[in-house]
This record gives structure tokens, sequence and C-alpha cells, in this order.
């Protein structure tokens, strides 16, 4: 007869290291997430194990406690908390705890002498209901042993289980794997289908990252934090999600690389979609500090304070302090970041959240680099050549280019003091979720959020530049002073997002019906001049009364509404959930300003065409959507499929609208806008040594907005450049994930892996007549592989090391220009335990190396039609260690 403690992590775990039941953070399924359970009546023991493979929530109870009990019938979307106590009840178990990941349950039994039946005793139960007592493990339950790992991410989640399109995530034990500081798009990297670019091991630099995925980049990608949308991702003017999160404060990073649910908010995505959800605050008072030290004089401090539970209410606050070095030329990178949150639970299934984010964030640009310059060993005004080459921090000695002009030599835009990136964002979020009763089937939330938006770049300007605008604007008759030398080149913006979510979810009988609408409203402001220094020098004063050309000045605003409507059907309750629904985009543009050049003097010097006004408006009230999921063998296998239509609102329509022309004062014409068609068919599975998920599909994506050079509308037929709907491009591909646990390993080793195949072409030519029909998308890799070995020899002990294939890109949309295909391997070694040692809960070192055999390639892309492409390079080998508390 067996007795002892058995834990069931996820998945049953075989050793159990003497921990507390609250760890650092809170837990990978916080009570404020929902799960799709579907778990017949059979053995607890059983039960529990597919509760725990489902929800990722470790569950700790006497093995005998258990034996003999069968489990209730648990079937639709519902906490975890809920689903448990339906799963139990009516069987003497009885919850004691969820905290963090963890839940305790306790057999009440009127026996006095503490027996059930065969003897399993009180003792263990008792132990089990004091968070602080040391755990043991007995003989291993009879049930299989999952995949799960320290920095593995929950099975059922990490495949999305239940969705009908392909969806994968990355949870909050495997979010704690990446470097301390990553930004919120790098995290992508871990997820299949997308090919991410970054300049820099931690992803910061706003301008150097790229995503691609299927027949989408970035401006086609939608995301959400915590319910909020970010509208579109573009550096000046859009909300980029780095901006938003600390890989410390997030619970989940999901992501659907087609179709994705057309429940979230989005005006830019064409089906893909990438949700971020933050961990819930704690009800325990605490206290988690991060201390990291990196190459590039890299330091940061994270740190964030829990309130606990004080009355309904419980909250956090977190401060992330980062500084660093530029990795190539002069120059430095600096964060600080504030997130906090506030919760209150209402009664019932209902709760209010409050939250915020600060983002304050200034760094030096680095110059991209054409082909001929990476490869060239002539060194740059640095002394540096290759991937090495960056701006400088001195003011050199150059000859004059004009005599008479000191600093007139173009050489001096070399001088970092004059590329700088500033910003200060703020975001605010109020949600309010309504239900009856926790099991969150049937509910109405609603979400109102603000952000408002500041920031400024500069960039250098040379003598000669400057003169051939200030002769045309001082001929003109504005107000403008000659340049000095090298000019200040102020670009300023500002901007302001006000919107509302609302959605509700209704379960009646084998249907569960859910709908929702979105409003917002988005205004933006930019403003660009060059401005003297003194004495033209590189270094000198900014002469803020000395405008020497003026560029831009505008607002625009976009208004959109967005609602959808989506019925999931089970017949009979039985293997097959059918979903069909469909969603509508109502979109306005306005714009008024100052465009370009054009608007304050033309070439020859004769007024220009002064402040213009645009309008557009974009709508499609039915895009619809429809999947299916069958699931087989006692439902850890599920074939899934999707087909979806969309429609965006277009891409970069401030720097369309902002395009002034020479031969005329009209407007480029306004595009249509961007749609795409997913269908995918899949199939995921979740095994006792190895879960995996895997899926083809077919994408066609129309009207894509690149720039053709065409006579300007209403102008003299002068071929001009502008912005304009070019084709299509038909995408078709492979994405697999897959992790697995050998038995032969003891358990001590665990493996991942993703392959993405995809086959991105343009359909069309271009209507300047360009031959592109056949040719591949820019920055699509046609293969990226990746892959992971995790050791876990010791409670105390977890090392990693990871590789990363990507394949050949073209640069430009004629495929004559391309980066040959790289192979990244990084690694991880962390050392500690997540157990108390007094006040200290838990602590742990990490050493993270990235690029560990320093690849020198070129990576991030900046596309082309047909002219010179130009890149960033990788970042070389960079070391960070990061010492963690929690108390």
């Amino acid at each position: 007869m067996r007795t002892g403690l058995h834990l069931f992590a996820g998945a049953l775990l075989v050793a159990v290291p003497a921990c507390p039941a609250q760890a650092d953070a809170p837990d990978d399924a916080p009570a404020a997430h929902v799960y799709d359970f579907r778990i017949e009546a059979q053995s607890m023991q059983a039960a529990l194990n597919r509760f725990s493979e489902q929800s990722g929530v470790r569950i700790l109870f006497a093995y005998d406690a258990a034996k003999g009990l069968r489990s209730r019938r648990l079937r639709g979307r519902k906490t975890p908390r809920a689903a448990l106590e339906t799963l139990i009840a009516g069987t003497g178990l009885r919850l004691v705890s969820l905290r963090g990941n963890v839940a305790v349950l306790r057999l009440d039994t009127p026996d006095t002498s503490g027996t059930n039946g065969d003897g399993a005793n009180d003792n263990a139960n008792a132990a089990l209901a004091d968070a602080h007592t040391p755990l043991s493990v007995a003989m291993p339950p009879p049930e299989p042993i999952l995949v799960t790992g320290r920095r593995l991410s929950s099975p059922a989640t990490a495949i999305g289980e239940g969705h009908v399109s392909q969806t994968s995530a990355v949870t909050r034990r495997a979010l704690l794997s990446a470097p301390p500081g990553i930004s919120g798009l790098k995290m992508l990297e871990y997820l299949p289908g997308f090919n991410v670019q970054t300049d820099g091991a931690l992803g910061l630099y706003e301008f150097g990252n790229s995503v691609q995925t299927r027949a989408f980049n970035l401006d086609q990608i939608g995301f959400v934090v915590d319910g909020i949308p970010l509208g579109r991702s573009d550096a000046f003017g859009g909300s980029p999600v780095f901006r938003y999160v600390d890989n410390e404060n997030l619970a989940q990073v999901e992501a659907s690389t087609g179709a994705g649910d057309l429940a979230n908010p989005s005006y830019a995505s064409l089906g893909p979609m990438v949700v971020y959800s933050s961990i819930v605050p704690d009800a325990t008072p605490g206290l988690m500090m991060a201390q990291s030290f990196g190459s590039d004089e890299l330091a940061r401090t994270f740190l964030r304070v829990e309130s606990g539970r004080v009355g309904p209410f419980r909250a956090y606050l977190s401060r992330t302090r980062l500084n660093s070095d530029l990795w190539r030329g002069a120059g430095s990178v600096d964060r600080e970041h504030w997130e906090g949150q506030l919760r209150t639970d209402l009664g019932g299934g209902s709760w209010a959240r409050f939250k915020f984010v600060s983002n304050r964030f200034f760094d030096y640009d680095s110059p991209s680099l054409t082909r001929a310059q990476y490869e060239s060993d002539e060194a740059d005004l640095g002394g540096k050549t290759g991937r090495a080459r960056g701006y400088i921090g001195f003011v050199p000695v150059l000859a004059e280019s004009v005599a008479g002009v000191p600093y007139s030599n173009a050489g001096y835009a070399y001088y970092y003091g004059n590329a700088i990136n500033a910003r200060d964002d703020r975001l605010y979020g109020a949600t309010l979720h309504l239900a009856r009763r926790e099991d969150a089937a049937s509910f109405l939330e609603t979400t109102l959020y603000a952000e408002d938006k500041n920031g400024y770049g500069v960039s250098p300007d040379t003598y000669a530049n400057s003169l051939v605008y200030y002769d045309q604007q001082a001929a003109a008759g504005l107000a403008v002073t000659a340049p000095r030398g090298l000019q200040y080149g102020y670009s300023g913006v500002w901007g302001r997002r006000r919107g509302a979510v609302v959605k509700a979810a209704l379960e009646l009988g084998a249907h569960r019906l859910d709908a929702g609408a979105w409003h917002e409203s988005d205004r933006y402001a930019r403003q660009q001049y060059r401005l003297n220094r003194a004495d033209g020098a590189p270094d000198g004063a900014v002469l803020d009364d000395e405008v020497v050309y003026y560029r831009r000045d505008y607002h625009s605003r976009r208004t959109v509404t967005q609602f959808w409507l989506r019925d999931r059907w089970t017949p009979g309750d039985g293997p097959l959930t059918i979903e069909a629904g469909f969603k509508g985009l109502l979109a306005d543009y306005a714009f008024s300003g100052y465009r370009d050049y054009a608007d304050y003097a033309l070439a020859d010097g004769t007024p220009g065409w002064g402040p213009q006004k645009a309008h557009a408006h974009y709508a499609d009230g039915f895009q619809p959507s429809a999947g299916l999921v069958w699931r087989f063998d006692e439902e850890r296998t599920q074939l899934f499929a999707s087909y979806a239509q969309t429609m965006a609102f277009p891409k970069g329509m401030d720097t369309l609208a902002s395009t002034a022309f020479q031969s005329s004062s009209a407007f480029a014409t306004m595009p249509r806008a961007e749609r795409a068609r997913n269908a995918e068919l899949g199939l995921r599975t979740v095994q006792p040594r190895f879960y995996a998920t895997g899926a083809v599909y077919l994408t066609r994506f129309t009207n894509l907005i690149a720039p053709i050079s065409a006579a300007a509308p209403g102008g003299d037929g002068t071929l001009e450049t502008q912005y304009a709907n070019v084709g299509a491009v038909n995408a078709r591909g492979v994405e697999l994930t897959a992790s697995v646990k050998p038995a032969a390993l003891r358990d001590i080793a665990y493996f991942n892996a993703n392959l993405t195949f995809s086959d991105a072409r343009f359909a069309d030519d271009m209507p300047d007549g360009t031959k592109i029909a056949g040719k591949r998308l820019p920055d699509s890799a046609r293969w990226i592989v990746t892959g992971s070995a995790t050791l876990e020899p010791t409670p105390w002990l977890l090392g990693n090391i990871s590789a990363k294939y990507t394949s050949r890109r073209y640069a430009d949309y004629i495929n004559t220009q391309s980066v040959r295909g790289q192979l990244v391997v990084s690694a991880y070694v962390e050392l500690g335990r997540e157990e108390g040692l007094g006040p200290l809960r838990t602590a742990r070192l990490r050493i993270n190396v990235d690029n560990l055999f320093d690849t020198d390639a070129l990576s991030f892309i900046y596309q082309t039609v047909n002219e010179e492409a130009s890149y960033r390079p990788l970042s070389p080998r960079t070391v960070q260690v990061t010492l963690t508390g929690a108390f």
C-alpha cells in the first residue's frame, strides 16, 4: 500500500524541492485567466492530471486520499479555481488554497481516527495545508509523467489547445528564461512562424526591429496588452509593444500567425495577433528585486512591490531602470519603466482592474550600413570596419568643403550627438469584468484606456543639403536663417489615444456566444525643421531662434469602430466544436497641415502649396471567419482548421498623406484597404513524453502598399515617388513546434524545436512596370529552425543552450540583393532554488550569453524595391549576469 505526497505539475513531476507554495511571482495561470476545460468523469488521479495539463496549475494532494474517488465531469471555459472546485465537488476533497500556480487539496472525512479507509492519515493532509512544510515524494502514481520543466511552458497553453487556428504561447515559466530586459517583440522568437530581427541582444532599438510571419510584416500584426489594443507599431506615431511590457510582469504571450481570434481588437491586423497578459497582483505582500550587469556597460535594476490582499484589493508597483552603451559607436541607451496594477474582487466572478504604464526612453542612433560598407576594409572616422562601424563620440578635424564654412564637410554628420531618439509615453487602463460565478462562462467586460505619447528625434543635416532648402524657402519669403555648418534636424511627435472595448459572452446549452465592440480615437501630430548650432559646430549649442528650413507640421486623426459576433457550438457536448463568426471595421482618416518641402516652397523658389487637408474612409461590415476542433483519444489530440477574411487600415497612412509633389498640390491617391484571406489545417497533441502542434497554411494578401514612381495626380505628367497599392502576395507553408522529455534521460533534460517553412511571393508586377511577379517577399525566410536543450540535474541548477537558423532573405522586391543564412547560438545557466531561506522566498543567479559563437552577419533589412538596400548587423557575443531575490 502506497502512502505519501505526490506533485501534479502541469504534468506530474517526480521530484519536488522543498519550497513554499508561493514563488517569486504569481502563477502561469492567474485567477483572471480562463481555459477551455474538457475532462470526462474518471478516476480522481487521472482527472487531476488532465486538469494540470490544461491549466498549468500544480496540484498537491495525498495520493491515497484520492484513491478510489471519481471526478465530476468538467466542460467549458472556466478559471482554474472554478474548474477545480467543479471537478472535486461532492467527492470529499476540498480546495485548501490556490496560491501562485499551486493548488492544495485536502480530504474532509468524518472518520475521527484520521484515516481514509486504507490508512492514509490526516498528517499528510495537514502538511499539505501548510504552504511552508517541506514535501517529499514516495512512489510515483500510475499516471504518466508529462513534459514539465522549471523553464517550460504549460503544454496545453503552449500549443493552443482548444483554438481553431494555429496558436502558440510562451507562459511565465518560459518567459523567465529570457534575458531580463528583453523587449516584448523579441519574445516572439520563442514561437513558431515568426522571423524576428532586432538590433542588439535585447531588441531595444525601436528603428531596428522587424517581424515577418507568413505574408505579413510588423505593420500587419495586431498587438493587445491586457485587453488594450496598441494600434500601429511604427516607432514615430505608433504604440510599439516593447514600450508597454516588462517580461518580469508578464504571465503569458499568446500569438496566432494566421487567423487570430476575431475578438481581439485591432485595425492593423490582417490575421496575425499577439496578446500579452500581465500577472495578477499577489495575495501575499512581497518584494522582488533583480539586478543585471552585462556587456556594453549594461546595468538594469528591476523592483516590484506587492501589497498583498488588503480587504478586496491587491496591487503591485514596479520600476525598471536600464542603462547601457551602444554595442557599436558612441552613445547610450537609457530606459525608465514603471508599471502598476490595482485589482479588486467584487464577489462571484466579478472583478475590476486598474493599470498604468509609464515608459521614458532615450537613446542614440547607430548608422545603417550598405553591403559595401560592411564588407569594406577601409575604416570609418572612428577607425572601425565591418559590423563595428558606428557614430563617433568626438568632433574630428576635417577639411572645409565650402571655403569659409568650417563645418561644411559632410563627414561631421558622423558625430553621434545629432542622432537621438527620445520618448515619453503613458498608458492607462480600467477593466470591469462582471460575472455571476467564477467559471466565467457568461460575462460582460468593459475596458477603457488612454494613451499619451510625446517624443522627439534628432538627425544631422549637412551644410550642402540644408543650403538647398534654405535657398528655396528664403526665395519664397519664409523667415529662415542661412545654415552655419552642420544643422540640428528636429522631429517632434505628439499623440493621444482614447478608446473603449466592450465584450460579452453567454453560454446557452451547447452554444457559447460572444460579441463585442471597440471604438477608438487616435490623434497624432508631427513637426520637422532644421536649426542652426552655434558656429555650425556638431557639438555647438542649439540655436532655437534660427530655423534654417521647415519640412513638416501636420495633424492626423484616426477614428475606428470595430464589432464582432461569434458562436462556438459543441453538438451533444461531443468531440466536435464548430466556430463561426464575423467582424466589421469602420475607419476614418483625416489629415491637415504642411506635408513636406513643396508645401513651404517649390524647387524654383516660388511659394509652396501651403497647408492641405485630406480625408479617407474605409469600411467592411462583414469579414467572416469559421473553424473547427475535433478531439481524439481522450481529447489529448486535436485536429483544427480555420478560414478568415480580414481588412486592415492601410499601413503608413501618415507617410503616404505627407507626400507633397512639385508638380501638383494634390494628395497622393488614397490607397485601398489592405485585405487578406487566411486558411489553415493543423494537428496538436499532448502526450506523456511530448507535446506538439503543426499546421499547413495558405494566405493571400491583397492591396500591398509600396513606393512607386508615377505621375502626380493633377500634375504635368512628371514622375514622382509616391505610395500606392501594388498588387498581391501569396504565401504557403508549414509551422511545427514540439517539446519532448525523454524517459531515458531520467527526467533531467527536455528539448524544444520549432520549424517554419514559408514560401511568400508577389503575385503581380508593380503598376510602374517593375517586374516582381513570382519574386520572393523581402525579409521572408523560407526556413526558420530553432532548437533548445535544457538540463535540470538538480533542484538548484539549470542550464540551456539554444540555436536558431534563418535561411537566406532578400532585401529588395526584384530579388537581386540578399543576406545569407545564419545560425545563432545562445545559452544560459541558472543557479538557485525557489525555496524559503528566512524572509527570502527565492534567490537565483542567471548568466545569459547571446550569440555564443559570435556570428558576424547582416541581420535587419531596410527593404527597397530596386535600389541599394541597407542593413543592420547582428550584435556580437554579449554576456548578462542577473541576481534575483524575492521576499
